[in-house]
């Protein structure tokens, strides 16, 4: 049975769906099946990412009863898995959201990790997304408003009784006008799983259509993805500039 993890942030523009798109390729390079879910049917993200803006079966038809689950699922040379949904905005009111968690449920069998990129915000989206998960791992950015949107994610994961898995604090640039790290942590009460700096190759891997894990390997950023895939498999290595970080 695979590991469902909801991604999900308070906010926009925070790389809810780049955190999304280098974890599973992540947890890909060391040996995991993973597939990503964009479950932000509103302003979907995850195939623009990776090179494939429209496909042919997508997510939407899957939560309208138009087609098999299987046909929806593609396979990017990164070699994770992607579910897509719809560019297209017609029909979007009706939408079954509520059926999510069955589809993912369907889905378990098929591979180790789900990874779910949900709707910006907090809406209906976004609890579907949580509902369907094992676990909620959340994406914020070391600045207060970020944060504070972080915490209201942290909130609804409560209220909806998921669990937080911890919180992702990506673009850190070491900056005095950024929070402290200690002090999101504390703000938000869940555990850290991941630091990830700010990385100018983030955007030429966005250019080439390829998570940076699989583009810039050697990058900051793609390191710092790995760190926390290796982080949430509870593989152990050397401390390495993540773990002293948050052991500051």
């Amino acid at each position: 049975m695979g590991k469902v993890y909801s991604i999900i942030s308070g906010k926009g523009g925070t790389g809810k769906t780049s955190s999304a798109i280098n974890l599973a390729a992540a947890l890909h390079s060391l040996g995991e099946e993973v597939i990503v879910i964009d479950a932000n049917i509103s302003t979907p993200n995850v195939g623009i990412h990776l090179g494939a803006p429209i496909v042919p079966v997508t997510l939407n038809h899957i939560l309208n009863n138009q087609t098999r689950l299987t046909e929806a699922i593609y396979k990017h040379e990164s070699g994770i898995k992607i579910l897509p949904s719809s560019l297209a905005t017609q029909d979007l009111s009706k939408i079954n959201h509520e059926k999510l968690p069955e589809i993912v449920k369907s889905l378990r069998n098929l591979t180790n990790y789900l990874l779910i990129d949900s709707a910006a915000g907090l809406g209906k989206e976004t609890e579907s997304a949580i509902l369907a998960s094992d676990e909620a791992i959340i994406i914020t950015q070391p600045e207060m408003p970020a944060v504070t949107d972080a915490l209201k994610a942290v909130k609804l994961c409560e209220k909806l009784k998921t669990p937080v898995k911890g919180v992702i604090v990506t673009r850190h640039r070491w900056r005095k006008t950024e929070m402290k790290i200690e002090n999101v942590l504390e703000m938000l009460e869940v555990p850290a799983i991941g630091l990830i700096p700010e990385d100018k190759n983030m955007q030429k891997a966005l250019m080439l259509k390829s998570p940076i894990v699989k583009s810039h390997p050697r990058s900051k950023a793609s390191k710092a993805y790995l760190e926390t895939a290796r982080k949430i498999l509870n593989i152990k290595e050397e401390p390495g500039f993540f773990s002293r970080m948050f052991r500051n």
